[in-house]
């Protein structure tokens, strides 16, 4: 036990999110080396209380009838005091308090805002434990959509043209956003809350009458909004990992989301396996797309200051290759697209851990 590595799993969290970041702990603790790694799981209710969870990867299974969720079971984690110590320590229903041993590296697969988003970054720098992903600035830009495409555009990578909305904004001159945005962006266009994940509060616009609904929808989970041009192309996805000892960082082979019979790659296509979408891996591009779709992946990756690993999402069209977002925590499920391209790379799904791993404490 003394030579195992300890990885304090964080999952759960206030984000609209939470259920999936269950579902990837649930994948996690299936797969993650149990010679290698002692793990203590660490949940966060939706209320944000941090309690020690069941080490019970089937208690996360993604059941589209039954969302896995962390419940408030009383106790409560509590993190090191310093950055003098990297010992928790748990309270239990009965406020009885013992340690739970030094921790090496917190594995935080959480989604969306207070997890994704630079927030728990900045709690696990503040008390000096190692952890897995990108830092601070690297996790609040992959979260904003509106400066991710920023600073994309600033290094010279191509973007959907979009307008970003205040809720103010629309409050007050909805007619007024309407008309500069009709008159800049072509139909249809995607209305998407800057600060969300998974397709949440994500709508369709095929015509501008259906704009109030649309912004409605995206405004219920952020009071700012991405009016975004809707591009011609096909979505293809490849997986980052950072390089070890400043080594450069990796891409793998790309995978493509083909719809079938459905309007865009929503919540329900990506975690709830729902009919209408294929996931196609590796995706069927020539050596030379390839070549140039993991050479964008990573300067994307390295233009945001990203850590440890990222999903990077395409359109390729006539043109070329259009990023659409990059994800700085993507999902671990049995049907995520991260995984599966790293497998089809060559690496196995303990193997990814591992490597996170191995990142985070390097």
């Amino acid at each position: 036990m003394a030579n195992k590595t300890v990885v304090a799993l964080l999952f759960g969290g206030r984000s609209s999110e939470h259920s999936i970041s269950c579902a990837t702990a649930g994948g996690v603790l299936t797969a993650i080396d149990r010679s290698r790694y002692e793990v203590i799981p660490v949940g966060i209710t939706r209320d944000g209380a941090f309690v020690l969870e069941d080490d019970d990867a089937s208690k996360f299974a993604l059941d589209p009838a039954h969302l896995p969720t962390v419940g408030d079971n009383g106790t409560r984690v509590h993190w090191p005091e310093s950055a003098l110590s990297r010992e928790l320590t748990v309270t239990d229903a009965r406020g009885t308090v013992r340690s739970l041993g030094d921790v090496d590296v917190v594995f935080p697969i959480l989604h969306g805002p207070y997890g994704e988003d630079g927030t728990i970054q900045g709690l696990l720098e503040l008390v000096g434990l190692r952890y897995v992903g990108a830092g601070v600035l690297a996790s609040a830009l992959g979260m904003d959509k509106h400066f991710t495409k920023t600073v994309l555009s600033q290094a010279g990578i191509a973007v959907a043209p979009w307008h970003t909305v205040t809720s103010r904004q629309w409050n007050e001159a909805p007619d007024a956003v309407t008309e500069l945005v009709s008159s800049d962006l072509t139909l249809p266009v995607f209305v998407k809350p800057a600060r969300a994940g998974s397709s949440v509060g994500v709508s369709k616009v095929k015509q501008w009458a259906e704009l109030g609904a649309a912004m409605s929808t995206a405004f219920a989970e952020d009071d700012r909004v991405l009016v975004e041009e809707g591009i011609v192309g096909r979505e293809v996805e490849c997986g980052v990992l950072g390089g070890r000892a400043g080594a450069e960082p990796r891409a793998s082979v790309a995978g493509e989301v083909v719809m079938t019979d459905r309007e865009f790659y929503d919540f329900d296509a990506k975690y709830l396996d729902a009919p209408g979408i294929d996931l196609v891996c590796p995706a069927d591009l020539t050596a030379a797309e390839l070549a140039e779709m993991q050479s964008l992946a990573v300067r994307a990756f390295s233009s945001i200051g990203c850590e440890g690993l990222a999903r990077v999402d395409f359109f390729l069209t006539p043109g070329g290759f259009v990023i659409n977002e990059i994800n700085t925590m993507p999902g671990f499920t049995p049907i995520s697209m991260f995984p599966k391209c790293w497998i089809a790379t060559g690496l196995t799904y303990p193997e990814i851990i591992d490597e996170l791993i191995a990142l985070a404490l390097d």
